[in-house]
């Protein structure tokens, strides 16, 4: 990390300010080369200076240069940047003369990298970072600060900072048996502790579940025979035409997508091929995707209709979804009621027609219940966001689960030791106290360049 790396720090394209960032220990030094007006060298830290990058003679862009002297930036390292008119070609023409002059073009995630290797990050909000970029609602935007402001990171190392007392005072006993004044730790001791690390491990593998709906979104399936309305829920839902809408049985013969956002969580609803028998051959591809569609399903919406008796194919939908979370929506019922559902024991159902709001409404007050979107929404949750994380987690709970059974059965302090400091050293590896360089490369090269 001795270089300095140099990139565009905005998206490229025409715009108001397109923004170039440099960070390294000769940052203001190259960036004064191409810069006239006031000698950034000399001026104090935090500083904004006007002025033009010049290359020779000839005037390239007029600009704003920020100056930002470590170790109060966000590499800790000197970093300028160089605010430009948002043009392509005079935002390229000035990057082109910071390399000329001694910039290396950065890698993707470099200077959170930088930041994350000079200790200003752990890895945690390194990873937080990345997510606030991509966030695209505002649970995900409350979710990545969280982790960004350490939340995560405070309560696993508070977790490692227990663990590490314990064991000291472990090690300390077996070392120096003979001496009386050191305090003794005792099985007691670890009972008092582990619990608490057990409760918090599980606390957030189970909260993970929630994390997933958080960032990916909840699967939603519309389902049932031919013609019951599962184009116009999808069309109603989404409040467009993107489903083609008739009175013939067996015009969807693809699954249609789109999304919506409730309370800040995405859905991707899917409306499927109506399912029955058929011998249209495009038509059966349709009903062997929707079947499948319903295997990967986090939410059913199984549609009946109103104005008819229950078909074989509506029950035999209801047994296949019985183990699914089902929300049961009666169609079209500004019809005439002709279904029955008293020996089907479907007393949770929703009333609706694809005309008025009212239904739709109370169909997403029910989602909004069964995935308990206030427990989502609350600012006090703590997620784990990725599978890294979730899994280091996890093996970390499944060696505490040993341990307690190691306490049980009255193992010696030194066996439990052992096992704690292996919680410790893998809870360490998720906020980056120790790493390799593979890891490294993987996770900041879904970064963009700029970042």
């Amino acid at each position: 990390m001795d270089d300095t790396i140099v990139s565009i720090a905005t998206a490229l394209g025409v715009g108001a300010i397109s923004i170039i960032r440099i960070s390294g220990k000769d940052s203001i030094f190259i960036a004064n080369k191409i810069f006239k007006g006031k000698n950034l060298e000399k001026e104090k830290s935090h500083t904004i200076h006007y002025g033009y990058i010049i290359d020779k003679d000839e005037i390239i862009d007029e600009v704003l240069v920020s100056i930002m002297r470590s170790p109060k930036t966000y590499t800790r390292e000197d970093i300028v940047e160089i605010n430009c008119h948002g043009g392509i070609a005079s935002t390229n023409k000035v990057l082109d003369l910071l390399i000329k002059n001694g910039c290396r073009l950065a890698s993707r995630g470099e200077f959170t990298k930088r930041a994350f290797l000079n200790g200003r990050i752990d890895l945690v909000e390194a990873e937080s970072v990345s997510d606030l970029i991509n966030s695209e609602t505002e649970i995900e935007r409350k979710v990545a600060i969280n982790s960004l402001r350490g939340n995560l990171s405070n309560l696993i190392k508070k977790i490692r900072e227990d663990l590490i007392k314990i064991i000291s005072n472990i090690e300390v006993n077996i070392d120096y048996p003979e001496y009386n004044d050191i305090y003794e730790v005792t099985i007691n001791d670890l009972k008092k502790i582990i619990p608490k690390v057990k409760n918090d491990l599980f606390r957030l593998i189970k909260n993970y579940e929630s994390s997933k709906l958080i960032y990916k979104g909840i699967n939603v399936a519309i389902i049932g025979k031919p013609n019951v309305g599962k184009s116009s829920l999808l069309n109603k839902l989404l409040n467009e035409d993107k489903a083609i809408v008739t009175d013939i049985p067996g015009t969807t013969r693809d699954i249609v997508e789109g999304q919506i956002i409730i309370d800040g969580i995405k859905l991707n609803i899917i409306d499927t091929a109506g399912i029955r028998e058929t011998k249209d051959v495009v038509e059966g591809i349709g009903v062997k995707k929707s079947l499948k569609t319903i295997e990967d399903a986090d939410l059913i919406l199984l549609l009946l209709n109103n104005n008819e008796n229950l078909s074989k194919e509506d029950l035999e939908l209801i047994e296949k979804t019985k183990e699914k979370k089902v929300i049961y929506i009666v169609n079209k019922n500004d019809l005439d009621n002709k279904l029955d559902l008293k020996n089907l024991n479907i007393d949770n159902y929703i009333s609706i027609n694809t005309i008025e709001e009212e239904g739709i409404k109370e169909l997403k007050k029910k989602i909004r219940e069964i995935f308990n979107f206030e427990l989502l929404n609350s600012s006090d949750s703590i997620y784990i966001t990725n599978i890294r994380q979730f899994n280091k987690i996890k093996e970390a709970y499944s060696i505490i689960l040993d341990i307690e059974k190691e306490i049980d059965n009255n193992e010696d302090l030194d066996m439990v030791e052992i096992d704690l400091k292996e919680v410790w050293n893998i809870l360490g590896l998720i906020i980056g106290e120790s790493y390799d360089e593979e890891l490294l490369d993987n996770l900041f090269s879904n970064f963009c360049v700029g970042k």
